[in-house]
């Protein structure tokens, strides 16, 4: 692993809400065409791990690296963030997909996807139109380019929001529970996009509840409880683990 990229870098980050510390420590690295599952039981921190890492929450102490590029650091227990115009060229380089789709529900499927790559990224709208198209077929999506998202499934809407986190060509794509707001049929077609991507060396971070999907699909796992990282390993390590919160989490899943 050591000879790829490193895309992302998170060093001892540290966040509270209130008297609530949320993160107490937390150092990871995520390599180019990796796909790092994070897992653990509500309240660990996963979901606002994941917001620190797309700038979508400050947090109080640590660094946050894209491509070797600072993005946030802290000094004398104040944190620094990029200026703006350098912060705006680092998140370039990640896409994020919510639980809940975040869709413009007023726009059509394709303006869904081109929005952003014509209007922020400046992109020719042809070129643009071209690509979201092919997305759109990659996801079986083809015949629904003109529907709103009101009137697809939560499943064809979720696909959607992959494929334009994809359009805008990021480097690290980011998953915050996909599936969570699915029912288990669609569930499915929404882990075979995630997987094909996989497939594709497309570089992930995917925070989920879907136990077998991470044990299948990727190359490190990392078990987060009560805001500290306490398994981290290759699927079978984490998975195989005996330490006792790791059993206990795995334990309680069976018995849902």
């Amino acid at each position: 692993m050591s000879e790829t990229t490193i895309y992302l870098e998170m060093n001892n980050i540290k966040k509270s809400f209130g008297d609530l510390q949320v993160l107490k420590d937390i150092s990871l690295k995520v390599h180019e065409g990796e796909v790092l599952s994070i897992i653990g039981p509500s309240g660990s921190g996963k979901s606002t791990l994941l917001r620190i890492a797309t700038m979508l929450e400050t947090m109080d102490n640590g660094s946050i690296k894209y491509m070797d590029k600072e993005a946030a650091s802290a000094e004398n227990g104040s944190v620094h963030y990029a200026k703006p115009q350098a912060l705006r060229e680092i998140k370039k380089n990640f896409g994020l997909v919510f639980q809940n789709f975040n869709l413009f529900p007023h726009k059509t499927v394709l303006h869904n996807l081109i929005d952003a790559p014509v209007h922020v990224q400046k992109r020719n709208k042809t070129e643009v139109i071209a690509e979201a198209k092919a997305l759109l077929e990659k996801m079986g999506l083809s015949d629904k380019e003109d529907y709103y998202p009101s009137q697809l499934s939560g499943g064809q809407q979720q696909r959607v929001a992959i494929a334009r986190a994809l359009a805008l060509k990021p480097k690290v794509l980011f998953f915050d529970e996909p599936t969570s707001a699915l029912d288990p049929e669609l569930t499915g077609e929404v882990l075979k996009v995630i997987k094909a991507l996989a497939e594709e060396k497309m570089t992930m971070v995917i925070v989920t509840h879907e136990m077998s999907f991470a044990k299948k699909i990727s190359d490190r796992v990392i078990f987060m409880d009560k805001g500290v990282i306490a398994v981290e390993g290759t699927p079978e390590e984490v998975f195989n683990s005996d330490h006792s919160r790791m059993q206990e989490f795995l334990g309680k899943l069976k018995h849902e």
